[in-house]
């Protein structure tokens, strides 16, 4: 899909504007908002409006409820033509890194992620990609890329170490552990915990104290930020994607789909 779709288009994500602040909602709530490969170009393409916007100068992405976002659609995405298709892509000469976490990253406006529920396997990811993260007591966060054999994509190598610490970002990666919200408030992963049905406001609200002020020195205030903080996206991206791409053609994937479907644990053997 051409990421510069017109918004009034989509048919996963709702994308609106209003006082300087874009509103991104995964909008698959039958599937708790996991990701098909539409979902994944919409979500792209939302972010590119974003930049291309000289009205927008804060960014809420959000789902609706009751999920934030429960990762891709195992049984779209990892099966069948599309999961062959990653595949081809990942395994090319220096594979592009996820093309949405790519928009997401490079969005030069503040970027604040309203959990409202789940955020797990790339809901997670994406939850990561914002500058700030606000939680539900709903909300649950989960890097379970281990659990169907296969690792994060980079927001769980490239920013969460430097969001958690180092040893805690490992504990989460290597054991796919989902944690509450508290949980998430104790080792920062999120700023604050409100009760559910006040995030939307405490979301814009904040959203609101931001794009109150100087709109050029808010997007050079981000960049500032993320050459402070994280390394060289595009270098650690095209190493998660060519790893994936060997990844996901392991008998070990293979099982942890299955055993996803088939609601049971996996046993894996290491090939």
């Amino acid at each position: 899909m051409d990421p510069k779709i017109d918004p009034r288009e989509f048919e996963c994500v709702l994308y609106r504007v209003a006082d300087h602040i874009a509103t991104i909602t995964l909008n698959r709530p039958d599937r708790r908002n996991a990701l098909n490969r539409r979902a994944y170009d919409e979500v792209e393409a939302a972010f590119r409006a974003v930049s291309r916007d000289p009205d927008v100068r804060c960014v809420i992405v959000t789902g609706t409820d009751p999920a934030f976002c429960s990762g891709e659609d195992v049984k779209e995405m990892m099966t069948g033509d599309a999961h062959e298709g990653s595949i081809q892509r990942l395994t090319q000469v220096r594979p592009e890194p996820t093309p949405a976490a790519v928009a997401a990253l490079e969005c030069d406006r503040p970027v604040i992620a309203a959990v409202n529920g789940a955020a797990v396997g790339w809901g997670m990811e994406l939850s990561l990609f914002a500058d700030i993260r606000i939680a539900s007591e709903n909300a649950k966060f989960g890097e379970i890329f281990i659990k169907r054999g296969l690792i994060t994509d980079v927001g769980g190598l490239w920013r969460l170490p430097s969001i958690v610490g180092q040893a805690q970002a490992a504990e989460l990666l290597f054991t796919g552990d989902v944690i509450d919200a508290e949980r998430a408030r104790e080792i920062g992963l999120v700023s604050r915990v409100v009760p559910h049905d006040g995030l939307m406001a405490e979301a814009n609200a904040l959203a609101a104290r931001i794009a109150c002020n100087a709109p050029l020195a808010l997007r050079y205030m981000k960049d500032g930020l993320r050459r402070t903080s994280y390394g060289e996206l595009r270098e650690i991206g095209s190493w998660v994607s060519s790893t994936l791409g060997t990844l996901f053609q392991t008998e070990d994937h293979r099982e942890g789909v299955r055993s996803f479907l088939e609601k049971r644990a996996p046993k894996f053997k290491g090939r």
